[in-house]
């Protein structure tokens, strides 16, 4: 193991602790010193959408990709576990539950989950049992939002038993086609081809409002298709080039759906995106783009590791013209800059170790967040990144809140070890500390070796299967 320098959240035992530690390395974070009384905080206030519907908090569970789903794209008893967790969280708004594709060629694993006529009748009862389960614990649903994310996978999508990469890509990548081994010979999807996947994603949405959701997510970020068109300017023809074009396919899905379903939409999105990270020294992650500068994040400076967000401030201007009111701010790709995305001391198996100390990248995402906020006060924004905080997530949490820096807290690795989180926070509850995820990234390490993903390390449920045992004896064998 490479040595560690980063101190760890659990060790920051004291405000004062947490406060100098932040001092140390740099980085603002909002931070309240003392938390509101027990049905004072800005985290259990309610907040009315355009449609009239009133969400009852500011707690949202983020969707995560299943990895424990049938070949068929069907729930397991599995799944139906984890949606009761989501349901009875405390959380009012569940932003799409988890990653569901359109088609089968669009999975990113063999076992995620998947949208269509067959399937139906499945997401109708989860979706229902999510409505029965949390009016079981909290008298009524009416005021929980619920969405589904839907997706293709593009260039990461695994749809196969055989578990091989079988992408969908827009252009020709200058790192990732080298990076994941593409072929000479593979051919970016053509405008036809596009086309034609719109006509899926409106359908899902369909079988989506069929079924009883709220909202659909049409994913953009992460380094998915929806996001790799948002890159493509070198691509030619009707969806590459200038921005206008490369948000046609979100244009041209939002439009179907407006003359079918009419089901609002939301968008989850990368805002910024860095060049690829690779090991370095030490197994540190360091920039696969070093010189010459990277023009293929979008948010990104060109350089590979800056930001610049005037074509993001330009996409959400069009996003509001377009009538969608619910945008999911995220980062990065979890394939090639993971501590972008999902800032954690300890990287899967075959990530490599944070170049920063990880609270830098959740400063990071909150400030980004909350210049989107700022800029577009009538979008409803959702902030991410929250997980690494550990223990500090309701006094971060709340002053996000209160400095309207986002309307939302999103958790989602969090509840996977720690369900109950939101509600033990708005009940002004000791926060169970045998439950906090400390991002060991086992739920990321196990599906990456073809298991099902979970809380291994602090989930009971998890902790007893056989699973388990063969996930630390990879571990062992990979140490970074």
């Amino acid at each position: 193991m490479a040595e560690q320098k980063i101190t760890r959240v659990a060790q920051l035992k004291s405000v004062s602790d947490f406060r100098e530690h932040l001092d140390k390395i740099g980085t603002r974070i909002p931070f309240k010193e003392r938390l509101s009384k027990v049905g004072e905080s800005s985290l259990g206030t309610s907040l009315t959408l355009k449609s009239g519907f009133t969400v009852g908090n500011r707690f949202c569970i983020l969707p995560m990709e299943g990895w424990d789903g049938t070949t068929d794209g069907l729930p397991t008893e599995h799944t139906h576990r984890r949606w009761h967790h989501f349901a009875t969280s405390g959380a009012k708004l569940l932003w799409g539950c988890e990653a569901v594709a359109v088609r089968h060629d669009g999975r990113a694993n063999p076992h995620q989950l998947l949208m269509n006529e067959e399937n139906l009748p499945a997401f109708k009862q989860m979706c229902d049992k999510l409505k029965k389960d949390h009016a079981a614990k909290y008298g009524s649903s009416d005021d929980l939002l619920i969405g589904l994310q839907l997706t293709h996978s593009g260039r990461f999508a695994v749809p196969d038993p055989d578990r091989k990469r079988k992408p969908h890509t827009l252009y020709r990548h200058s790192v990732l086609d080298g990076k994941f081994n593409l072929p000479s010979s593979h051919e970016p999807m053509t405008d036809a081809e596009i086309d034609d996947l719109i006509g899926y994603f409106v359908r899902a949405a369909g079988l989506a409002k069929e079924a009883g959701f709220h909202f659909v997510d049409i994913k953009h970020c992460h380094g998915y298709l929806g996001h790799e068109f948002l890159s493509a300017k070198d691509r030619q023809g009707k969806y590459g080039g200038s921005l206008k074009n490369r948000l046609a396919f979100l244009r041209a899905i939002v439009e179907g759906i407006r003359s079918t379903s009419q089901i609002p939409v939301g968008v989850r999105l990368s805002a910024f995106d860095f060049s690829p990270f690779e090991k370095g020294k030490g197994n540190i992650g360091i920039p696969s783009v070093t010189e010459g500068g990277y023009g293929e994040a979008f948010g990104g400076d060109g350089t590979g590791t800056g930001i610049d967000l005037t074509e993001v401030y330009e996409l959400l201007g069009q996003f509001e013209e377009l009538g969608i009111e619910l945008v999911c701010i995220t980062a990065g790709s979890p394939y090639y800059n993971p501590h972008i995305i999902r800032p954690a001391i300890f990287p899967p198996s075959d990530g490599y170790l944070p170049p920063e100390d990880p609270l830098v990248g959740v400063g990071r995402q909150i400030q980004v967040t909350a210049d989107i906020k700022k800029n577009f006060p009538n979008l409803v924004i959702v902030g991410s990144a929250y997980s690494y905080l550990q223990e500090w997530v309701p006094r971060v949490g709340e002053a996000v809140i209160d400095n309207k820096m986002a309307d939302f807290i999103g958790l989602g690795r969090m509840v996977l070890s720690y369900p109950t989180m939101p509600d033990d926070i708005l009940n002004g509850r000791t926060l169970v500390r045998g439950k906090i995820c400390r991002t060991f990234s086992d739920c990321t390490t196990a599906p990456r070796t073809g298991m099902l993903s979970g809380c291994f390390p602090l989930d009971a449920y998890y902790k007893g299967m056989p699973e388990a045992d063969r996930l630390k004896q990879i571990k062992k064998k990979v140490r970074l």
